[in-house]
This record gives C-alpha cells, sequence and structure tokens, in this order.
C-alpha cells in the first residue's frame, strides 16, 4: 500500500455549474496528470457524443468543460492504495467540498461518475445542501452497462442541469 496525494487541481471556475466527482485518479490518470486518462475509460467519449466534438488534447478537454459550464474533481484529496481499483482505496482524507462550493456558488448539482464516488461523497458531507446524482461508471471496469445507456444517463443529468 503506498500513500498518494492527488496529482492535479479541479478544472473549474466561476461559470461551473455541474461538477463531475470521481473517487481518486487512476494510475494512468496520474500518469498523464488528467482526469479520465486511461484510454478504455468512456468519459470523454460520451462527452464528445453528446456535444458532437472531438476533444483531442487534455487542453482541448479543460477548455470545453469550462466554456461549457462542466467541472471535474474527485472526492478524495489523499489516500493509501496499491492499484487503481476503487476497492482499494484506503485511509481516505476527503477534499473541501464546504469551501469549494462556498467558492463556486453556481454549482447547481454534482454528478458523480461511479457508486464508489457517490457512497466517499454521503460518508463525509451527508449534509452537504446540494444536488446529487449517482451516474453509471465510465470505467473500463463497468462493462455490464453499455456506452449507448451511458450516454443517454449522461446526457439527460446534463441537460437536466447546464440549461438555464
Amino acid at each position: 500500500m503506498n500513500y498518494f496525494e492527488h496529482p492535479f487541481p479541479p478544472i473549474l471556475d466561476e461559470q461551473t455549474r455541474v461538477l463531475f466527482l470521481g473517487s481518486f485518479p487512476s494510475i494512468a490518470s496520474f500518469e498523464q496528470a488528467f482526469y479520465y486518462a486511461h484510454p478504455r475509460n468512456a468519459f470523454w467519449p460520451i462527452l464528445e457524443e453528446i456535444f458532437d466534438v472531438r476533444l483531442e488534447t487534455n487542453e482541448a478537454k479543460k477548455t470545453f468543460c469550462l466554456e461549457k459550464g462542466i467541472g471535474l474533481w474527485d472526492v478524495i484529496g489523499s489516500c493509501e492504495r496499491s492499484n487503481s481499483s476503487d476497492t482499494n482505496l484506503k485511509n481516505c482524507i476527503p477534499n473541501d467540498f464546504e469551501k469549494l462550493l462556498r467558492d463556486y456558488p453556481n454549482i447547481r448539482a454534482l454528478g458523480f461518475t461511479g457508486k464508489k464516488s457517490h457512497d466517499l461523497f454521503v460518508k463525509y458531507f451527508k449534509d452537504l445542501e446540494i444536488e446529487r446524482v449517482l451516474l453509471p461508471s465510465t470505467s473500463p471496469a463497468h462493462a455490464a452497462m453499455s456506452k449507448g445507456k451511458k450516454e443517454k444517463i449522461y446526457k439527460e443529468f446534463i441537460d437536466k442541469f447546464l440549461t438555464v
């Protein structure tokens, strides 16, 4: 088991209206210093399909998110683990969501990109008043649901909370 600190900052600004939350970056995300970096993770292909865009670089992904009012972060700020599996996270210390939501009051909803991120958030922040939606995991480990079905659920979330 090794101890890890979250390796990169959240992607958000004053215009962010929805915040997608994972649990903690995978090893591939650590290596690329960016969210959902595993080549088989469906997060970016799902957003590309919903918005009919192609996002080739991390910088393009970041710019796209900020332009659309989409934020990205993780529930856990530091933990112990020995691999990328969410089941392997130990001694977790959460990020400071009370401060984040005070600093960014335009955030209308949190979209959890998997059950572990949702469960960890509820464990540490069950009393925080904000809309929370559990979305299907985009991880390649969650292959039970088709990409098309995941796209439909993510589109419903985006349509509900990003429209004015």
